[in-house]
């Protein structure tokens, strides 16, 4: 009698097994492909919500559903709703810039001729020597540069009015998924982690990467561009400027990118302001930029983050920029998380070559 057990797969059918995983695992991306923002920031959500939904277990161990709907509400009321109201001011605001501009009521040539006007003579003379004067080649470049800038910020924020449809059953869909990622987050977890080809300890150090990366890009990045950015707004407000929203959260989204920063915006702005004649309202935004906004960063980056994460600035700032180039605006954070996964996967090849056999 022979009692061998026979293999359940030949080679051939090994490879083809995979070849069908692969397929369908692939096809099931394509599906979900329209909804990969919700189905993203779900997931982003849920981790960096995790610490607290733990807590609300352990006051509920046996009412998951309830701990899950609390957290939900809680992100709702913190994070979605002051969200969504920034969202229609600026669709309002953009939609107001780009009126502006398009009527001629906003005229970048006529800012930087008052500017040039204002220079002392010896700054004039320097300019015009090389050609740069008030109708030298830089003047109609800047001109053209910034009224193209301020057209395409403001027809983006036009563009999310229009495509409100889409924004709102995307919005649903991310809150339904949200739910049970946070219901269900653990078992989700040990799922993949039971189904990853990887050794147990490759897969706990990519898991806590992960996770730690999702948690200190959104704190300490978007949490700080946030700040920086409602700061910015404030200012610009309370100065009397125009489209405060629409500058505070392009200072936001600027604020991401290292050795770029909100100064890119309200500096020029209180330039024009100072050349201009408005000192008070030049030196009061040149006071603000420098010890409120300018401090933020410092301030806040290393409680948010703490040693979570440590990344070179021209890696950031290349990971973001690419994210952005090939995801939008979920490239903020999708561009930063692929690089450190790069960084930790290496990291874990290298440390296992080093280790001895």
């Amino acid at each position: 009698m022979n009692n061998k057990l026979p293999e359940p797969y030949s080679s051939l059918e090994d490879k083809a097994f995979l070849a069908l995983i692969v397929l369908v695992s692939l096809a099931f991306a394509w599906l979900l492909l329209p909804y990969f923002s919700a189905v993203f920031w779900a997931a982003a959500l849920a981790i960096l919500f995790a610490p607290l939904q733990t807590r609300l277990l352990r006051s509920w161990p046996e009412r998951q559903n309830l701990a899950a709907l609390v957290c939900l509400l809680l992100i709702v009321l913190l994070v979605l709703l002051p969200l969504i109201w920034i969202t229609t001011m600026l669709v309002q605001e953009g939609a107001q810039v780009y009126r502006r501009i398009q009527t001629g009521d906003i005229n970048f040539s006529l800012y930087l001729q008052q500017i040039y006007a204002a220079l002392p003579a010896s700054i004039t003379a320097l300019l015009d020597r090389f050609g740069l004067g008030s109708s030298g080649l830089l003047q109609a470049r800047l001109t053209q540069a910034l009224t193209q800038g301020s057209q395409y910020l403001a027809g983006q924020a036009v563009s999310i009015g229009q495509d409100a449809v889409n924004l709102v059953v995307s919005f649903f869909v991310m809150l339904y998924l949200l739910f049970f990622f946070l219901r269900d987050g653990q078992a989700l977890v040990q799922r993949l982690n039971l189904l990853l080809p990887l050794r147990q300890e490759i897969k706990r150090d990519l898991a806590g990467k992960f996770a730690t990366v999702i948690s200190a890009t959104v704190k300490g990045n978007i949490v700080v561009a946030m700040v920086q950015g409602a700061l910015g707004g404030f200012i610009f407000w309370a100065l009397g400027l125009n489209a405060p929203v629409l500058w505070g959260v392009v200072m936001a989204f600027l604020s991401l990118l290292p050795a770029v920063g909100a100064a890119v915006v309200w500096l020029p702005m209180a330039v024009y302001l100072l050349i201009s004649g408005q000192t008070t309202q030049g030196l009061v935004l040149v006071a603000f930029g420098v010890l409120v906004i300018g401090l933020v960063d410092n301030l806040l980056r290393p409680v948010l983050v703490g040693k979570d994460i440590k990344m070179p600035d021209y890696l950031v700032l290349l990971s973001t920029l690419g994210g952005i180039s090939l995801f939008g605006l979920h490239g903020f954070v999708l561009g930063p998380v692929i690089a450190a996964m790069f960084m930790a996967a290496w990291g874990l090849l290298a440390a296992a070559r080093r280790s001895p056999k």
